[in-house]
């Protein structure tokens, strides 16, 4: 199947994975019938990167919040699949969690709401492994599947708000639309994602270049996760969006969520920063600050800190419990249902992933390099 013909609606166009999506969708052979782009901002950068990208595919950029009701009911006029990338990713605790819940999960309501209210037939949702986990145990996960029991209590507000939203996603698949027909969701569980454009990997690389071009390890190595490349991320949620269309495979996906991953080695978060940029002449510390109960201890001790400040100053430590347990748990899925269920496959292999992103990384670090000397004067 193919989604030639249809009109699309990409949330988050202006974020890194929804970049990705808008420009895939662009290059696909049997064109759409047109691609809507939608973000609260898009950076003139982004603007001109679309306007490069040569296709015959009508591309139309909408600003707009996530949160305007009235907003997505025109934006999603004539739509017939919604690719909903859209969301704030906090670790940290920097965005307080009302924002995050109305973006992230209240706005995913508006959005379905406005899929109902225009016929919207399919809906694609991006999801996040830490739906599932680390739990505050730091119990370990090898290879699940979406057929793993975990028991977690978290209350972390980004995981909470993803947890919420995706399951609003399922709940509503099958629900009857005015023309007759019904509507189609599936929601996609995405691990940690790299490649060119990172916002986290650039925030890594400007610490590496200020510790004098060696990354600083927050993970152990055996903290073995598998991240995924985003030009796979990206087209998992296109494959999916045409499986969606098939008869068939439609009666497997529907209201489902899928793990999807790739070839990406098993790695910890720390190491495979360094594995991106050692032949760029980077470095990685051998070791963790301190021993790893006492790294989380101390992170509790900064969180209390910033907890007594609350009354009188804003003091968010760099690290927390949280960002210490999700870095150093093993916590590693495997695709097979997806490859099963819809035909998933990886579009790019590990080691072009790896040239793409090192090429990216040799571009900017010059310029990052440049900009924090500059910062500093």
């Amino acid at each position: 199947m193919s989604l030639a013909g249809m009109k699309c609606l990409v949330t988050g166009a202006g974020g890194f994975l929804g970049q990705r999506i808008v420009c895939q969708l662009l290059e696909e052979e049997e064109g759409l019938a047109e691609v809507r782009a939608t973000d609260k901002a898009l950076s003139p950068e982004t603007l001109q990167h679309f306007g490069k990208l040569k296709t015959k595919t009508p591309l139309t950029i909408l600003q707009g919040d996530i949160r305007d009701a009235a907003f997505l009911r025109t934006a999603t006029q004539g739509v017939s699949l919604v690719i909903h990338t859209a969301s704030l990713i906090d670790v940290l605790g920097y965005i307080d969690k009302q924002t995050l819940w109305d973006v992230n999960t209240k706005g995913t309501q508006l959005l379905l709401d406005a899929c109902f209210h225009n016929n919207v037939q399919y809906f694609v949702f991006t999801s996040s492994i830490e739906v599932m986990g680390p739990n505050r145990r730091g119990d370990p996960i090898f290879d699940g599947d979406e057929d793993t029991v975990y028991h977690d209590t978290r209350k972390f507000p980004y995981a909470e708000s993803k947890r919420a939203a995706e399951k609003l996603v399922q709940q509503l698949d099958g629900q009857p639309l005015k023309d007759g027909s019904s509507l189609v969701t599936c929601a996609l569980r995405s691990p940690y994602i790299f490649g060119e454009g990172s916002p986290f990997l650039l925030g890594h690389l400007d610490e590496s270049i200020q510790n004098n071009n060696v990354f600083v390890r927050l993970s152990r190595k055996e903290a073995l996760v598998n991240p995924i490349y985003v030009g796979n991320i990206a087209s998992a949620h296109i494959q999916v969006a045409k499986a969606m269309r098939d008869p068939e495979k439609v009666k497997r996906i529907r209201g489902r969520f899928y793990y999807i991953t790739d070839d990406t080695p098993h790695i910890s978060y720390s190491d495979l920063n360094y594995e991106l940029s050692k032949e760029l002449g980077f470095g990685i510390e051998p070791k963790l600050p301190m021993p790893l109960t006492m790294f989380y201890y101390y992170s509790l001790l900064l969180e209390i800190v910033s907890f007594l400040l609350r009354p009188f100053a804003r003091y968010i430590p760099r690290i927390n419990t949280h960002l210490v347990t999700l870095v150093n748990t093993p916590f590693s899925f495997s695709s097979r249902k997806a490859q099963r269920d819809f035909g998933y496959a990886p579009r790019y292999k590990w080691e072009e992933a790896k040239e793409l992103t090192s090429q990216w990384i040799a571009k900017v670090a010059p310029l990052r390099r440049a900009y924090l000397k500059n910062k500093t004067l």
